[in-house]
């Protein structure tokens, strides 16, 4: 049976302030894959993402997503496509509780209790029901995460998820990527931690920083 290429990154180039980020940068993603991207700090590594996700253009190459390029179906890309970065998406107005019933409403999900055992376990117990903008921006982030739980996207592209996150959070984070890999889903992340848990679909990448 012939694999499919989820998502192919074809000769891609950055250059940043007169200094080339990466060069010709190959590889692909199947569908179930995980991918984790490494190196130090200054290396590409937010830019790749950002790039891969249609955020930003880059110097010369192609980003393919179902084998159609991302520039010419944007929009049909973005239906498929969840990104959470270092700007985590939350409404600061709205509590933790009231971010997690909007996402479910946006996709069409019912809401229940089991949203507050989720942001428990996530590290923010007791503070479920206060203004978003009052918690540091590990806690946003762990607020943006629940994202994973209530969504149809097949690519996951995550800068850094396990930022803040103690032990009991790390794992549960990753059980739920073994779940959307299962259903056939695809990930694409930074993080400077080690993944914990063995995933069969593991594939590296890692850029060099270029002087």
């Amino acid at each position: 049976m012939r694999i499919t290429n989820l998502l192919e990154i074809k000769s891609v180039t950055c250059t940043k302030q007169e200094r080339c980020l990466f060069e010709s940068l190959s590889f692909s993603l199947e569908a179930g894959q995980i991918m984790q991207i490494e190196g130090p700090n200054g290396a590409g590594k937010t830019s790749l993402l950002r790039i891969i996700a249609g955020f930003a253009r880059p110097d010369d190459g192609e980003i393919l997503f179902d084998n159609k390029s991302i520039s010419q179906y944007y929009d049909e890309f973005a239906a498929q496509l969840l990104f959470i970065g270092h700007k985590t998406g939350v409404n600061g107005q709205l509590s933790a509780y009231e971010n997690v019933c909007h996402w479910l409403h946006v996709h069409g999900c019912k809401v229940d209790e089991q949203a507050y055992d989720l942001l428990a376990d996530l590290g923010l117990v007791g503070l479920e029901d206060v203004p978003v903008r009052t918690l540091s921006a590990g806690q946003q982030r762990r607020v943006a995460l629940v994202r994973l739980w209530h969504n149809n996207a097949k690519l996951w592209i995550l800068d850094e998820p396990f930022t803040a996150l103690d032990k009991k959070g790390v794992a549960l984070l990753q059980a739920q990527f073994k779940k959307h890999l299962a259903q056939g889903g695809s990930i694409l992340l930074t993080t400077h931690q080690d993944l914990t848990t063995h995933f069969d679909a593991l594939k590296t990448l890692v850029l060099e920083y270029q002087f």
